[in-house]
């Protein structure tokens, strides 16, 4: 399945590639650039932006600044998730802290996730349990 795509968000994504906070940059630069699987930065899927998309596991992830844990973009970030989990997309949602200071744990976490979305549709083709 095709995600949606707005067009006119590409250069607000490109401009966040470039103006990425340190956290997304450890992420992005220790990490994700690295994984056998690819990653995107600053992906457009729908009316949002992701900080990271992988689409051979149908998997976003966000890192989240203090901004986010306000009353307003906590339920913000809720029905974005809700809208994003509507597509069949699996979120993760780190906040900086975890990135400075629990980096180990995060990518085992992601590797984790990663393996399991990719290997389950897989194991459902073949029949396994």
């Amino acid at each position: 399945m095709r995600l949606p795509y707005d067009h006119k968000l590409v250069p607000l994504a490109k401009s966040l590639r470039k103006r990425a906070t340190p956290q997304e940059n450890h992420l992005w630069y220790d990490f994700l650039r690295s994984h056998p699987v690819r990653f995107q930065r600053q992906k457009t899927i729908g009316q949002f932006i992701a900080d990271f998309y992988c689409e051979k596991a149908r998997l976003v992830i966000e890192l989240d600044g203090s901004q986010h844990y306000t009353p307003g973009h906590m339920q913000y970030d809720a029905q974005r998730t809700a809208a994003l989990e509507a597509l069949h997309l699996e979120v993760l949602r780190f906040s900086n802290s975890d990135i400075d200071q629990r980096f180990p744990a995060v990518c085992k976490l992601i590797d984790t996730t990663i393996n399991t979305r990719i290997l389950q549709p897989e194991q459902e083709k073949e029949g396994s349990p």
